[in-house]
């Protein structure tokens, strides 16, 4: 790290034992992802309000490059598990590693894109009920075949019905696979 880690105890004394312990998942978190810049730890003592008594809160930030950041602040109510301090700790790096993980994956670029499906009407169909075209919303027509619709439903199609459609090249031009009607009430498949 380019600064020196941060750990601040507020509401009881630390102890050489916590502060190892914490030391070790700072040094793991690093090892996973040696860009982190700088870390700051929080460890709030059990609290006497009625809603958070008896359970540790632990506060990590992580700052990354170009302004990045993981923070994980948030301590379940509920769960009775965090009145140990040990256990309140391991959680909270547990979820600092994998929000990490998560932000060096899109940092990578490695988050799948998925590109929505193209809406189109079906312009008309062929008197054989093999074969039709349908119209997107750029005013092309686009050859597709009653296989390429879902589910068996090329019978039940009319010319106007709403449909999305996933394009690919065809031997003549741009074809429709995978061809879905959408419901009465809906734009989406």
């Amino acid at each position: 790290m380019q600064t020196p880690v941060e750990i601040d105890f507020q509401g009881f004394a630390a102890t050489e034992e916590i502060r190892s312990a914490i030391s070790k998942h700072i040094a793991e978190l690093e090892s996973r992802y040696g860009r982190t810049t700088a870390c700051r730890v929080i460890v709030k003592g059990p609290g006497a309000h009625h809603q958070t008594g008896g359970l540790y809160e632990i506060n990590i930030r992580l700052a990354l490059p170009n302004g990045r950041e993981v923070n994980v602040s948030r301590t379940t109510q509920s769960d009775e598990r965090h009145s140990d301090l040990t256990f309140a700790i391991a959680s909270a790096f547990k979820r600092a590693r994998r929000q990490l993980q998560d932000r060096a994956r899109r940092m990578r670029a490695e988050v799948k894109q998925h590109e929505g499906q193209a809406l189109a009407t079906v312009a008309r169909l062929d008197q054989s009920g093999e074969y039709g075209f349908l119209e997107d919303n750029e005013g092309r027509e686009i050859y597709f075949h009653r296989n390429s619709v879902l589910d068996g439903k090329f019978p039940r199609l009319n010319v106007g019905t709403r449909v999305t459609f996933v394009e690919e090249a065809g031997e003549k031009g741009a074809q429709a696979s995978t061809v879905n009607v959408l419901g009465k009430h809906t734009m989406r498949a």
